[in-house]
């Protein structure tokens, strides 16, 4: 749905607990002690008709009865109930609730799925929003808040935790407790019935009191909603994940490589990573994510140094930390020295840092304190043996020490204290100190990945790719006509020739190809092709051709030809005699030595939509499962990476006496597939298997097209909204000047950065509200590479073709669309020309377009010209609400 009304929920004034009881051991009982108790400083009403009193406090007998309407209800009443209790409390005046109660359709029950349309439809006229059903509750700390039924209560903290598990949310709670870790928030968000993971990330992403989210995620329901609230968290604060179910058997079914290799789990791995979220694996991850991110600030780089009493944890974390992908540092020299200068003649003189098992507290403290200061380090894991000569309390207390001190802030410290009865006081210590700590070194390395690959991550969101697809065109009418003949026809799966239509119209490289509809015809193709072939079958009734012994290789005349073309019938027809034989496919043999086999496909996920596969191909292909999937849209960046994340990518970089293959070409591939997905929600698959990579280049050998007619167009399936080419204009200004306009791509970070080098600084100004030299990358990135779900950049280019951005005009909606803020600057030498009109009306016309309510700016009170162009444009001007040298301009949308 939206945020719309969740302030109720995370900063309520006063809370209804509708079903609280005094019956030992029950829900109602035990979410009354726990909110009563927890430190809530407004009113908590317990409501239950035949209790006088709850945990000492007045009762009242239902919802009309309240004193007041309370901001936040919890309701724990029997499933048959609640409908007319949310009835109620919206009636009243309620805005949020939490409904912990089960029974709504979880097994498939047609009755709880009645019930649970029933509660919908009984919040709706007031946009009463519902946390659950079938939930534990939630918990805010910091207000006192905690309505869970849970057995421990949270303590404050930083993280917040959205889980879909009430028994995981249990657990971790529990875990965390005696650890010190504390949350700012805690929902169990159940079934997911109104509020659900894109709302609250939304909430969380902005909430000053969160510095990281963790998600522990059983099923995603509304993909595009998650995806743009995820992408928009994951910029502003590390966010971990926590996928359940990683063997789906869905797959089993799949008839095409690329649907076989696309399993549910792998999509959601590709959809968590291009959120630039980081995925964790088990429980185990999931606590040392815990403290991870409650102690730990982000990292900077993967240079681990390691200190150690003991030679095997450091051998055991440079094992780990290499096996992970990180790097060992290598401290300088002057941390050699100092470290020569404070240890003992037998230390190890390099990284890991072994002080010998007698070390004691100082030793500790003095060897860390030179570890803090190199800069080659990143992060330093500290691990403690614990020996019959020294006390891993002293050695606990003495890197706390440091690591308070003036040297704590430089890296990032993580511990691991070894063994248990003995550890345990040191590891308590280390808890209440808030450092993090890990019960093996590898678990140690393992966390300090997980930050360096968040990192990683957002670089790689954050990177400018080169273009793509601006100097090509596909012909997308002429793929249309092939995938309509055979939508006419009512075939599921493209004929050849359809087939190579399709990639010819987007630019994908095929053999030369004939349709042979007898043996004879095979062969005079053959002598015409004059060069070696390939004959394959053509069956609308077989899918894997190889597997029947339809494809015959490296055939070298037409008498060859023509007697294989017999046998091949012979073979196909005794092993599957039902099937349509439609003749042959005559393909020129493609010769390049060396070349190697790779996959490109498509598919459609019932959740995400259109996903794009790559990997290693050929007739294993399922076998090997060597594969990398990606979320389309792709551009070349994110082409290359998913490339690099496949063991085929080193024999693509060449090997022996074997020069690389053409990447550039395989990624242009990857693209157009990307773009042919958007283009035509028709595809449900697609398999180019194998597509050879060669020095030369890279050509599809075989490919496989799946069609269904789609009621959606291309664009509205993807989880993450495509390049909206529609927007694509021309249009003339009053001195008669053509310019284009079109939605900003994140290729045009380059051309951002250049426009503001050619505008005046004091135009620069009046934008950025403060002096700038130039456009930091960092920056060009975040403008150019914008969610177009929630955000729209229009910019303008001069019809000479040159490249150069003339203007930039852009709206970012709130998830809502009630408001979106707009920003516009145009290049000072084109100032005075209509530009900056044209494009702040174009940018509130697509406002109007997508049902944003408003649209405002914040102005300098000196900016005339902006002021101006807004009055005559129908902007209201209102003094700011918070700074004198602004204004707030708002124009209110029909």
């Amino acid at each position: 749905m939206s945020i719309r009304n969740l302030e109720f929920l995370f900063k309520p004034r006063s809370i209804a607990l509708v079903g609280a009881s005094n019956k030992p051991h029950s829900v109602g009982a035990v979410l009354a002690r726990n909110l009563l108790r927890g430190g809530f400083a407004g009113p908590i009403m317990p409501v239950n008709p035949r209790e006088t009193a709850i945990e000492g406090v007045l009762a009242y007998r239902d919802v009309a009865s309240l004193p007041m309407v309370p901001d936040l209800a919890v309701v724990a009443t029997p499933p048959d109930t609640v409908a007319a209790v949310i009835a109620e409390l919206g009636r009243a005046g309620t805005r949020a609730a939490v409904v912990v109660t089960a029974g709504f359709g979880e097994g498939g029950s047609a009755t709880g799925h009645a019930r649970r349309q029933a509660m919908l439809d009984a919040a709706k006229p007031y946009l009463l929003r519902i946390v659950g059903p079938n939930c534990l509750g939630v918990a805010m700390p910091g207000a006192g808040v905690n309505a869970t039924f849970g057995n421990v209560e949270p303590k404050h903290g930083r993280i917040a935790f959205v889980t879909q598990s009430g028994a995981m949310a249990v657990a971790v709670l529990d875990w965390a407790a005696p650890r010190g870790i504390g949350f700012s928030t805690m929902i169990s968000i159940g079934d997911m019935a109104d509020v659900d993971f894109g709302d609250l990330l939304d909430v969380l992403a902005t909430d000053p009191t969160t510095q990281a989210i963790l998600l522990y995620v059983e099923a995603v329901t509304n993909a595009r909603k998650f995806m743009s609230a995820a992408r928009a968290a994951a910029r502003l604060k590390p966010v971990l994940v926590v996928k359940a179910g990683r063997h789906a058997e869905g797959a089993k079914a799949a008839t095409s490589h690329t649907g076989a290799l696309a399993g549910s789990d792998a999509v959601y791995d590709a959809a968590f990573r291009r959120a630039g979220m980081l995925r964790v694996g088990d429980m185990e991850e999931l606590f040392d994510a815990c403290a991870t991110l409650s102690a730990m600030r982000q990292q900077r780089g993967d240079r681990l140094a390691i200190l150690t009493n003991g030679g095997g944890p450091g051998v055991m974390a440079t094992d780990a930390l290499i096996a992970e992908g990180g790097h060992l540092a290598e401290l300088a020299p002057a941390t050699i020295e100092r470290l020569d200068a404070v240890l003992p003649a037998t230390w190890s003189h390099g990284n890991p840092v072994d002080i010998i098992g007698d070390a004691d507290g100082t030793r500790y403290a003095r060897a860390l304190e030179a570890m803090l200061s190199d800069p080659n380090s990143d992060a330093v894991l500290i691990a403690n043996c614990p020996t019959a000569i020294t006390s891993p309390s002293e050695a606990a207390d003495s890197v706390i020490a440091v690591a308070k001190g003036p040297l704590g802030g430089k890296l990032n410290i993580l511990t691991s204290w070894l063994g248990d009865a003995a550890a345990r006081p040191a590891r308590d210590k280390l808890a209440a100190a808030q450092l993090a700590h890990y019960e093996t070194p590898e678990r140690a390395v393992r966390a300090f990945m997980h930050m360096v690959r968040y990192r990683r991550n957002q670089e790689l969101l954050m990177e400018t790719p080169p273009s793509a697809l601006q100097d090509f065109a596909p012909d997308v009418a002429r793929a249309n006509e092939a995938i309509a003949a055979s939508l006419a026809d009512g075939r599921e799966w493209l004929a050849p020739e359809e087939v190579n239509a399709v990639l010819s119209a987007y630019g994908i490289a095929a053999p030369q190809t004939r349709i042979a509809r007898n043996s004879a015809e095979a062969g005079r193709f053959a002598a015409e092709i004059a060069a070696p072939v390939a004959l394959k079958i053509r069956s609308p009734d077989i899918t894997h051709k190889s597997d029947v012994g339809g494809v015959a290789l490296n055939l070298r005349n037409s008498e060859r030809v023509v007697q294989t073309a017999e046998d091949m019938i012979e073979r196909v027809r005794a092993t599957h005699p039902k099937a349509r034989l439609d003749g042959f496919l005559v393909q020129e043999m493609v010769a390049w030595p060396g070349a190697i086999e790779l996959i490109v496909g498509l598919v459609d996920d019932v959740i995400f939509g259109p996903v794009v596969l790559f990997g290693q191909g050929g007739i294993a292909v399922e076998l090997l499962a060597d594969k990398s999937l990606e979320l389309p849209p792709l551009n070349l960046a994110l082409a290359g990476a998913m490339m690099e994340r496949t063991r085929v990518w080193r024999l693509l970089q060449g090997y022996r006496n074997q020069p690389p293959a053409a990447v550039e070409d395989v990624a242009q591939i990857l693209v157009r597939v990307s773009q042919l997905a958007a283009d035509h929600p028709e595809v449900k698959e697609l398999d180019i298997n194998p597509l050879l990579a060669h020095p030369r280049g890279a050509i599809a050998l075989d490919a496989r097209i799946r069609v269904k007619a789609a009621p959606q167009r291309g664009a509205e399936r993807f989880a993450i909204r495509p390049y909206p080419r529609e927007y694509e204009d021309t249009a003339t200004l009053p001195a008669g000047e053509t310019v284009k306009l079109r939605p900003i791509r994140p290729e045009d970070a380059p051309k951002l950065q250049t426009l503001v080098s050619r505008t005046d600084p004091e135009d620069v100004r009046m934008r950025f509200f403060a002096p700038l030299k130039g456009l930091p990358q960092s920056m060009a990135a975040r403008l150019s590479q914008i969610d177009y779900e929630r955000e729209m950049a229009l910019v303008a280019e001069q019809g000479n073709g040159d490249g150069l951005l003339l203007g930039v005009a852009r709206i970012a909606a709130d998830p809502d669309r009630r408001s979106a803020e707009y920003a516009i600057l145009v290049r000072s030498d084109w100032k005075g020309r209509g530009l900056g009109y044209l494009l702040l009306s174009r940018i509130v016309a697509l406002a109007q377009e997508r049902g944003i309510g408003a649209v405002y700016g914040d102005v300098l009170k000196e900016n005339d010209a902006m002021l101006r162009m807004c009055r005559e444009l129908g902007f209201r001007v209102d003094p700011h609400p918070d700074e004198l040298t602004l204004v707030r301009v708002t124009k209110t949308l029909s």
